[in-house]
C-alpha cells in the first residue's frame, strides 16, 4: 500500500467511524489535513529522493525516450487535427449545405467535450489505469475522426466530433504527466522540449497544411490522415507504456460534481464561441449561459471541496508555484493565441494575403520557438527558472509593441522578423514556467495537476481569442467614428486626393458625377482601413503589456533546484504538496 494507505491503516477506530457516518465531514477532515501539511511545507524535513530524482528507474533510457516519442506521435496527431479543422469549414459548409452558424458547431462541439472532459483526466486516470485510459483515448479519437470523414451530415459529423474531443482532451496532459513522471530533472528540460516543440507547431502550421488539403484534396481529408498516425501510436503506447505504480484507484464517482462539471465547463465554452456572434451581453442567451456557467462552476468548486472523493483535486492550487503559474500560463496564452488570430487577420484582410502567405508570416514563430526551446531545455535545469521566465516574458513583450508598428505598407519581413522573435521568446517563457509549477507536485498528484494546468491554459487561449475579435470590432468602431469627425473634404490636402481619384476614374470610362461618388467612396474606404490598423495596433500594444505586468509576479514563485545524477546520493529537500498521510512527497525538487 502507498503511503495514504499506510496512513489510514494507523487511523484512530473513532475517526474512522466518524468519517464513515458523515462523507462530507470526511471530505472537509481530508482537505484540511492536506492544508494543514502544505502550510508547514517550508519547514519540511530532507527525504531519501535520489531515486525518485532520477526518474522511473523502472525503464531504461531507451525505452524512456521511445516511450516520449510513443506519446508524442498521438498528441501531435491530436493538436495538429485541432488547428487545421477551422480552416476546412467553408468547404464543409458547401459540401453539407450548413449556414455559418450551423458549420461552426464542428469547432464548437469539439471544444466544448474537450473542455468537459479535461478536469476529469485525473481521476480517470487513476480509476482505469494510465495505459488503459491512453489507449482508449487513442482509439476513439482515430475512429471518430474516420467516422468524421465518412459523415454523410452535418449531424452525424457533429456528433463524431464530440467524440473526437472526448478523446483528444486527455491526451495533453496525460502526456505532459508521463514525460514528467519518467524522467529526471536534468532531463525533463529536453524532454519538455521535444513535447513543447510539438505542442507549438500545430496552431503554426496546422492552418496551412489543412488549407491546402480541404483546396486540393477534400475536407474529409483532414480527419482520413489521422488513421494511419492513429494505428502507429496505438502500437507504440501498446508496447512502451505501462501502468504508473503510485496511483490508486479512487473510490465511487461523484455524480453531483460530474454533472456540475459538464454543465460548468460546457456553458463556459458555449459562452466563449457564441459571444462575438451574439454580441455578447445584448443576447439573452449569453447572458443566461454566463449565468449557469457561473453558479455550475461555483458548485462545482465547493462540491469538489467537501467530498472525499472528488473528479478534481484543487488542493493543487495552495501549492505557491502552481497556483502562480497556472495564472500565468492563461495570460501568456491568451495573448500568444490573441496575437496569432490577429496577425493571420491583418495579413488576409487588410494586406490581401492568401491562407498560404498568411502561414508564411506564422510559421518562422515555429522556428523560433524551436530553437528556444532546445536552448531553455538545457537551461532550465541549470539556471534558475524564474531568470528563463523574465527573459520570455520581456522578449514576448518587445516582440508584441514590435508587431504594433503597423501600416497598410508594410512588407513581409517586417511581419516575419517580431514573428520570429515572438517564437523565440515562447520557448524560454513555456519550458520555465512549466517546471515551475510542476515540480513541485507529487506523482500522485501529477495526472490532477497536469489536467488542471491544460485546462487553464486552453481556457486563457479561448478567451484570448474570443476577447480579440471583440475588441478589433469594439476599437475600429471607436477610430472610424474618430477619424470620420476629423476627414475635412475641403480641407486641400484632401480635395487634392479625391482631385487625383476622381481624375483616374474618369480616365476609365466614368461621368465626372461618377467619378466624384466613387472618389469619395474610396476615400471613406481608406478611413475604415486605417481606423481598422489603428485598432489592431491598440491590440498589439495591450497584449505586449500583459507579459510586461506577468514580469511582476515572477519573484514570488520559488526557484526548483534537484539533483542532475543519482551516484551522488544527494538528499533533497523538498518543499510542496504533501501526500494525504502526511508524510514529504517524493521525487520532488527543491524550491527556496
Amino acid at each position: 500500500m502507498g503511503e495514504g494507505g499506510a496512513a489510514s491503516a494507523g487511523e484512530d477506530p473513532a475517526r474512522r467511524q466518524e468519517r464513515r457516518q458523515s462523507p462530507a465531514a470526511a471530505g472537509r477532515h481530508v482537505r484540511l489535513r492536506h492544508r494543514k501539511d502544505e502550510v508547514s511545507e517550508s519547514s519540511a524535513a530532507s527525504t531519501t529522493a535520489a531515486a525518485e530524482a532520477a526518474g522511473d528507474s523502472d525503464l531504461t533510457p531507451t525505452r524512456k525516450w521511445l516511450l516520449t516519442v510513443s506519446v508524442m506521435v498521438v498528441a501531435v496527431m491530436q493538436v495538429l487535427d485541432t488547428s487545421v479543422t477551422n480552416v476546412a469549414l467553408p468547404h464543409m459548409q458547401g459540401s453539407l449545405s450548413a449556414s455559418v452558424e450551423e458549420v461552426a458547431w464542428v469547432i464548437t462541439s469539439y471544444l466544448a467535450a474537450n473542455a468537459i472532459v479535461i478536469p476529469a483526466t485525473g481521476w480517470l486516470t487513476a480509476y482505469f489505469g494510465r495505459r488503459k485510459f491512453f489507449l482508449v483515448c487513442t482509439v476513439l479519437f482515430t475512429a471518430s475522426s474516420f467516422l468524421s470523414g465518412i459523415a454523410p451530415s452535418l449531424e452525424i459529423l457533429v456528433l463524431m466530433r464530440v467524440f473526437q474531443g472526448l478523446g483528444g482532451g486527455p491526451v495533453i496532459p496525460m502526456s505532459q504527466a508521463i514525460l514528467w513522471e519518467i524522467f529526471p530533472l536534468h532531463q525533463r528540460g529536453l524532454a519538455m522540449a521535444m513535447w513543447g516543440v510539438g505542442i507549438m507547431m500545430g496552431p503554426i502550421f496546422g492552418p496551412t497544411v489543412g488549407g491546402w488539403i480541404a483546396d486540393n484534396w477534400s475536407w474529409r481529408w483532414i480527419f482520413y490522415i489521422n488513421l494511419p498516425i492513429g494505428v502507429l501510436g496505438f502500437l507504440l503506447v501498446s508496447a512502451f507504456l505501462t501502468d504508473a505504480k503510485h496511483l490508486k484507484k479512487p473510490g465511487r464517482i461523484d455524480v453531483p460534481g460530474l454533472v456540475l462539471m459538464i454543465v460548468g465547463f460546457g456553458a463556459l465554452q458555449l459562452t466563449l464561441d457564441w459571444g462575438e456572434r451574439e454580441d455578447w451581453f445584448d443576447s439573452q442567451l449569453i447572458v443566461f449561459l454566463a449565468m449557469l456557467a457561473v453558479f455550475a462552476l461555483v458548485a462545482f468548486v465547493w462540491r469538489e471541496l467537501t467530498t472525499p472523493d472528488p473528479i478534481m483535486d484543487f488542493t493543487v492550487f495552495t501549492n505557491r508555484n502552481f497556483a502562480i503559474g497556472t495564472t500565468f500560463i492563461a495570460a501568456s496564452v491568451f495573448s500568444f493565441y490573441a496575437s496569432m488570430l490577429l496577425l493571420a487577420l491583418y495579413t488576409q484582410k487588410l494586406l490581401g494575403y492568401d491562407a498560404w502567405g498568411s502561414g508564411a508570416v506564422l510559421a518562422p514563430g515555429g522556428v523560433g520557438n524551436l530553437i528556444s526551446l532546445v536552448i531553455a531545455g538545457r537551461l532550465v535545469a541549470r539556471v534558475d527558472q524564474r531568470l528563463l521566465l523574465a527573459f520570455g516574458c520581456l522578449v514576448n513583450g518587445i516582440a508584441l509593441y514590435w508587431m504594433s508598428h503597423l501600416t497598410l505598407s508594410v512588407d513581409y519581413w517586417s511581419l516575419v522578423w517580431p514573428r520570429f522573435v515572438q517564437g523565440f521568446g515562447m520557448g524560454f517563457l513555456f519550458l520555465p514556467l512549466t517546471t515551475l509549477s510542476i515540480s513541485t507536485i507529487p506523482k500522485t498528484r501529477l495526472p490532477n495537476a497536469t489536467a488542471a494546468f491544460n485546462l487553464i491554459r486552453n481556457m486563457g487561449g479561448s478567451i484570448g481569442v474570443a476577447m480579440a475579435t471583440t475588441l478589433l470590432v469594439r476599437r475600429s468602431q471607436y477610430h472610424q467614428a474618430t477619424l470620420v469627425g476629423h476627414v475635412d473634404v475641403w480641407d486641400p490636402e484632401t480635395t487634392a486626393k479625391l482631385a487625383r481619384w476622381a481624375e483616374i476614374f474618369v480616365g476609365q470610362g466614368n461621368d465626372a458625377f461618377t467619378a466624384r461618388s466613387r472618389a469619395t467612396a474610396m476615400l471613406y474606404r481608406d478611413t475604415v482601413a486605417q481606423a481598422q490598423v489603428l485598432a489592431y495596433v491598440d491590440e498589439f500594444c495591450l497584449l505586449s503589456v500583459i507579459f510586461f505586468v506577468l514580469l511582476l509576479f515572477i519573484p514570488f514563485m520559488r526557484r526548483v533546484h534537484g539533483t542532475s545524477a543519482a551516484p551522488d546520493e544527494k538528499r533533497e529537500r523538498v518543499e510542496g504538496l504533501r501526500e494525504p498521510g502526511g508524510e514529504a512527497p517524493h521525487g520532488l525538487a527543491a524550491v527556496e
